[in-house]
């Protein structure tokens, strides 16, 4: 098969062949169809995650068809449409029997741990409990646009924000997880502020519901500007990027009692920012991680899909080949893409 294949870190993908996986007892091979470019496998490819083994094949956010199937799988046959959360339970530790698989302790995640979505083929493990149908109405491309950006901030939102009408939520960052968040945020009733350096990406938060917008370069003290928007601060803030200086405002900018969640990765030399922790203290406030979403949640985002309140598809961008895919990747620390990325010719 085709694929995307980087040997050392840092240095350019290339286009190779290699192998067709073939599935495992417990999982499957899917035939992808479509998968998202995200900045969490840039974060691998600069070899920021200890899991990744040379060489590797990246891609993670991935929607396709079932080519084979194994033996062991009980729920899934060749053809099924489906995708799959970028954080895989294992379905025998305690975190998987308590239905928190996006912490399991012997997470499988494609693109890292294994070969990823960047090729005509990838291997899924543990199909019976981490696959998830696709509505037979969904495009491929939708499917891989959800991907970790659009299920992840609705974990974020949802189950770990608690966000309820009438609530300032505040997002630092409005690339993909950003402007999920924005879009979640406003169909639970919140009155969101967008927060981002492109007046482009700042205007398109617009349209997906804030009621107001922060250009950070624009402003002498972000999280004053939240406070005077909010009138006192944010009841939840999210920081969608991954920076110390966003984990720092988006703390700064919440009212008393309110809650951080971080949904940005800080890898390498920015996993131990800066906190202000008298005011964590002092205001009794809440600092969340939230780290992808389980399969069994799914079927909650696609109700609010069916609804009407959210429309993921709003969110792809850029739609290009594989061929085009080790540029786009190696582009994402420039944040210059508006939505999804999405690789859909193979």
């Amino acid at each position: 098969m085709k694929a995307i294949m980087y040997e050392v870190f840092g240095q350019e993908p290339k286009v190779v062949s290699v192998d067709d996986p073939t599935p495992p007892p417990h999982g499957v091979v899917v035939k992808v169809e479509a998968t998202g470019v995200c900045r969490s496998d840039w974060h691998g490819w600069m070899g920021h995650d200890p899991d990744i083994v040379l060489p590797h094949v990246p891609g993670h956010e991935l929607a396709g068809t079932i080519a084979a199937v194994g033996r062991d799988v009980s729920r899934w046959k060749v053809g099924d449409r489906v995708t799959v959360p970028f954080v895989c339970g294992c379905g025998t530790c305690p975190e998987c029997h308590a239905g928190h698989q996006q912490v399991c302790e012997n997470q499988f995640q494609p693109g890292f741990t294994h070969w990823g979505s960047f090729a005509e083929y990838v291997a899924i493990h543990f199909a019976d409990l981490n696959l998830v149908a696709l509505p037979e109405d969904m495009s491929s491309t939708t499917a891989a646009s959800l991907g970790c950006r659009f299920v992840t901030s609705f974990r974020a939102v949802v189950d770990q924000g608690k966000v309820g009408a009438g609530q300032w939520v505040a997002v630092h960052g409005c690339g993909g997880v950003g402007l999920s968040a924005v879009m979640i945020a406003s169909a639970a009733g919140a009155n969101v502020v967008g927060i981002d350096i492109a007046d482009d990406k700042l205007a398109l938060a617009r349209e997906l519901g804030a009621v107001a917008t922060v250009n950070s370069s624009a402003v002498a003290d972000v999280p004053e500007a939240v406070m005077e928007i909010t009138r006192g601060g944010a009841h939840v803030s999210i920081d969608a990027l991954g920076h110390p200086e966003t984990c720092f405002n988006s703390i700064r900018n919440l009212r008393r009692r309110g809650k951080h969640v971080q949904v940005g990765l800080m890898l390498a030399e920015q996993a131990r920012p800066q906190v202000p922790m008298d005011r964590v203290i002092g205001w009794e406030l809440e600092i969340l991680g939230s780290h992808g979403i389980q399969a069994h949640r799914y079927d909650a985002i696609f109700d609010m899909i069916r609804s009407g309140k959210v429309d993921p598809a709003r969110l792809v961008g850029a739609r290009i080949s594989l061929e085009d895919a080790p540029q786009a990747l190696m582009d994402m620390a420039r944040f210059q893409s508006i939505g999804a990325t999405v690789i859909t010719q193979f």
